[in-house]
């Protein structure tokens, strides 16, 4: 090949690469992106076509969850036993009739749930140490049957009520201070009648008929 020949084909040679580089450059960015994603190795675009949908399953899974299962329902609290019930019912000076503080508690009584189990009612009546031994002990037993009476005319049964007198013989405060000065606090607190209501006592099991 002559000089001439051989510098005319280098100069046809260098022009197309020039043309080539030119097209490229001139190539929209999605294309190249889309020629890179192409000439990526296959095993890695398996590699995350693979890993992908597990990952968002997961997120999905994860997503659902919660902290409350209603599916486990709370276990029920437990209803304590039923115990007998006490109440201390007060009585103004001199008087057999309870007065609207005394009522109040007898009505709070009659809502009690133990009372209509039907168990056995004890009414204790007492007294301060005014007066004679044998009038605190009338004193105390007219008010033990007021209260007696007030839970009967409520729809109590009367065979449940056990009323018992016992006067001056069972104070809970001194009827009288230190230096022998009347007290009158510990006579307002002597001055009461005292209710408890059983549970009722539990049948006894049948007898099993004896073998023959």
């Amino acid at each position: 090949m002559t000089l001439t020949k051989w510098n005319a084909h280098a100069v046809r040679l260098i022009a197309g690469a020039a043309i080539g580089l030119g097209l490229t450059a001139c190539q929209p960015a999605g294309d190249r992106a889309a020629n890179e994603a192409a000439e990526a190795p296959a095993n890695l675009t398996a590699e995350s076509n693979a890993v992908m949908p597990d990952n968002a399953m997961a997120v999905e899974e994860e997503a659902k969850k919660s902290i409350i299962r209603p599916e486990i329902e709370p276990s029920p609290t437990p209803t304590p036993p039923a115990e007998p019930v006490e109440r201390t019912i007060p009585f103004p000076a001199k008087g057999t009739q309870p007065d609207p503080a005394g009522l109040a508690q007898l009505d709070t009584l009659l809502a009690d749930p133990v009372l209509a189990l039907g168990g056995p009612i004890t009414i204790w009546g007492h007294s301060d140490s005014a007066g004679s031994d044998a009038v605190n002990l009338t004193a105390s037993r007219k008010r033990a049957e007021a209260v007696r009476d007030y839970l009967v005319e409520k729809g109590v049964a009367a065979q449940r009520i056990t009323v018992i007198a016992l006067g001056e013989a069972r104070p809970i405060a001194p009827n009288r201070k230190l230096d022998g000065s009347d007290d009158p606090e510990g006579r307002d607190k002597n001055r009461r009648v005292e209710i408890k209501v059983d549970l009722p006592t539990p049948s006894p099991p049948a007898e099993t008929p004896a073998a023959r």
